[in-house]
């Protein structure tokens, strides 16, 4: 948690100007911290880590209840009748049919009864029956009967607002909230792995300059001393103390140190170029970095004897990420075996029609609220699920097996790396002895030369000698750093230095 603040002040301190940085030179942690900045993986991996937030957060929202609206038009050739056009013209002629079958009823009683002629007052019954229009009204109401049946459904409009609430789904919805919990946190350790592989690619690029810069002063230091003898043995043949062959052997060395100075530019540049690139910055950008002025790159590091490989794994991203992989494997077992579970859930809605049949057939918005309770049993499917639950639990098994070879190869490569420090810093050691040796060999050949006992091969000898042990000091200074690097990595130490 440290280690990240001081990268985030880092990355602040970019935005004030990379050109002071160019003049006053940049240290390894700012070099990390743009590097971190820059990197597009890492961006990716941050925007993991928000889906993966979210999708947690929309996972517990399944044990809320879930409201739902829902609209429709529908539009239909005909209408759904409930009377037959039979009943619908009996309907809107019953005033008629009633009338005829009263009249034909009073001639049959007069052709049964001719005395009821002679009756006056049922003669006078007759007549104000007959002079009442019963027809009429009784007709309007079989049409009005008709229009009341009428559903009119080719225009249907519907709407319904829905309320469901799990009660009981096999455990799913707890699986996968725990799933998307541990995904979260899986999506968090991926991203704390790529910050250290871009710390890792970093301090490579960074010690590969420094240590081409100092192999770059040792060039041309060398090609100075060269170009010196040079000049001396020119002097010497002049005056018959030196032969050409001595001449010739010299300016072969300062031809072949020219070259390896062009070469060591040219790799100068291109690490320079590599190291910009990861940190975002111009490839043309003159950048210098902090450590190129230092004559001692720092004192070598020894890795203890006994390193508590719990601690390692605790802190390791990699184990970690295979922990939560194997959690995750183990709650879709849970997930499959819920499928072939019985799930229960309530259920409300207020739905409405128009046309509505709540009170006949009405061109108006009516509607009711209804509950209940669904439940759904899986009965049979020929094993499938028993088969699906031994899959998922094989899956689970792996992932469990991949966290033992995991934490088998991470103690090896932690062993491995502590070994490489120590056998770094005793190289170092020998280093600065055998520079000692080339120093104290190449001053008594320097001196034996300007005395004339000691011939230029010797000389020569000794300039490459001491070369080689001022190049072999630089690699073991950039090795002792490097295999400290590595270490950290190994540890899980790398993001949580003091």
């Amino acid at each position: 948690m440290i280690a990240r603040k001081k990268f985030i002040v880092s990355v602040l301190l970019v935005m004030v100007g990379c050109t002071t940085w160019a003049q006053q030179g940049l240290t390894l942690d700012s070099c990390r911290a743009l590097a971190m900045a820059h990197n597009k993986e890492l961006l990716i991996s941050r925007e993991k880590m928000e889906a993966a937030h979210h999708q947690r957060k929309a996972a517990f929202a399944n044990y809320l209840p879930a409201i739902d609206a829902t609209g429709a038009y529908i539009r239909t050739q005909k209408e759904i009748s409930l009377l037959s056009d039979e009943q619908k013209q009996a309907l809107g002629s019953i005033g008629t049919q009633l009338s005829g079958a009263v009249q034909s009823g009073v001639q049959g009683l007069i052709a049964q009864n001719p005395g009821l002629l002679q009756n006056p007052q049922f003669m006078q019954l007759v007549q104000s029956f007959s002079a009442i229009d019963i027809a009429t009204p009784l007709n309007q109401v079989g049409n009005s009967l008709v229009d009341a049946l009428r559903t009119d459904t080719r225009n249907l409009f519907a709407g319904a607002v829905t309320l469901t609430q799990p009660l009981y789904m096999g455990g799913k919805i707890r699986a996968y909230n725990k799933i998307t919990k541990y995904a979260e946190e899986l999506a968090r350790q991926q991203h704390h792995m790529g910050m250290q592989d871009v710390i890792l690619s970093t301090d490579q690029a960074y010690w590969q300059v420094v240590s081409l810069v100092h192999k770059k002063r040792l060039a041309e230091g060398y090609l100075e001393l060269l170009r010196k003898l040079e000049s001396d043995v020119d002097k010497m043949i002049a005056e018959g103390v030196a032969t050409k062959a001595d001449g010739l052997s010299v300016k072969v060395k300062v031809n072949e140190a020219e070259m390896t100075l062009t070469k060591v530019e040219d790799g100068l540049s291109l690490s320079r170029m590599l190291l910009c690139q990861l940190c975002g910055l111009d490839l043309t950008l003159p950048v210098t970095l902090a450590d190129e002025a230092e004559e001692d790159l720092g004192e070598p590091a020894i890795a203890g004897k006994h390193i508590d490989m719990e601690a390692v794994y605790a802190v390791r991203p990699e184990v970690r990420g295979l922990e939560l992989a194997s959690k995750i494997y183990d709650q879709k077992v849970n997930v499959t075996r819920s499928t072939y579970l019985p799930s229960l859930a309530l259920m409300g809605s207020y739905m409405a029609t128009s046309p509505s049949v709540l009170n006949s057939f009405e061109k108006k918005f009516k509607g009711m609220w209804n509950v209940g309770v669904m439940l759904s049993v899986p009965l049979w499917h020929w094993g499938e699920g028993i088969h699906k639950v031994k899959a998922a639990k094989a899956e689970a098994r792996i992932a469990r097996y991949q966290l033992e070879d995991a934490k088998e190869k991470i103690e090896l490569q932690v062993s491995q790396s502590a070994f490489k420090v120590n056998e770094a810093a005793k190289k170092l050691v020998m280093a600065e002895k055998n520079l000692e040796k080339a120093d104290e060999n190449l001053r008594y050949a320097t001196l034996g030369f300007e005395e004339g006992v000691i011939p230029a091969s010797n000389v020569l000898e000794a300039h490459t000698a001491w070369l080689s042990a001022q190049s072999e000091k630089i690699d073991a200074q950039i090795d002792v750093k490097l295999t400290d690097l590595y270490l950290k990595r190994a540890t899980g130490r790398l993001l949580n230095e003091e």
